[in-house]
């Protein structure tokens, strides 16, 4: 059986622990594990191959040359997503591994979903798109940054729904009472793939992930994927 295939199939899930809304995996398989009732949100932690990250590294620098960042919304699928980014991505060394790894999350995607197309969407930003917590209203959403910082995420046991939104009263999050006071913020790191529980998941109204871009640094630029339902 392929590593795709056994996406669908995978049983061996470990023990959820009371309270924890998100998990941790090694394997790509394993995000399967978002059809669990109690998890909101999984997380894919992978080391990206020194060719793949060179290769990024590449791409960025020709992209921060341009008047204008990249930002890049298409409908694709399986089939016509390579000959998408040939012509979203400008011809350089290495260009067809990053092509090729978002192919492989794409066919995962599709198949763990059972999707015959996505919406997808690559960015570089030099800021931090969405710096307030909040979560999204999609049934599952998937994100991988290639470079710098990545998605900063919190437990369901850590904050009060009622301060998201209008509900802050104008304040910060750290200071309008959405995060309780011992709250771990948790960040993914560049490589790794999350999948994001949204508020129109099935029975998941007020259980959406709660998260948020991080900070932007001077001179710092994320290359940003997402994959959502079309």
């Amino acid at each position: 059986m392929s590593l795709i295939a056994q996406l669908l199939n995978e049983k061996a899930l470990p023990e959820i622990v009371p309270s924890q809304s998100s998990r941790l995996v090694n394997e790509l398989v394993d995000i399967a594990q978002i059809y669990e009732d109690e998890l909101n949100f999984v997380a894919w932690e992978r080391t990206l191959e020194p060719s793949l990250i060179n290769a990024v590294e590449t791409l960025v620098s020709i992209l921060s040359e341009r008047p204008k960042l990249l930002s890049h919304s298409e409908t694709v699928s399986v089939e016509n997503v390579e000959t998408t980014l040939q012509r979203v991505f400008p011809e350089c060394e290495g260009r067809d591994l990053i092509i090729e790894d978002i192919r492989l999350l794409l066919e995962a995607f599709c198949c763990l979903f059972e999707l015959e197309q996505v919406g997808l969407r690559i960015s570089l930003v030099k800021r931090a798109m969405c710096p307030r917590f909040h979560v999204d209203q999609v049934p599952c959403r998937l994100i991988t940054t290639y470079c710098g910082p990545a998605t900063q995420w919190l437990e369901n046991s850590d904050i009060s729904r009622a301060k998201l939104g209008r509900g802050n009263g104008g304040l910060p999050d750290e200071h309008s009472g959405l995060v309780s006071k011992d709250a771990t913020v948790f960040q993914l790191k560049a490589g790794d793939v999350g999948l994001l529980k949204g508020e129109k998941w099935y029975e998941n109204e007020g259980r959406g992930i709660v998260h948020r871009s991080p900070e932007v640094q001077a001179n710092e630029a994320r290359l940003i994927l997402t994959f959502d339902f079309a």
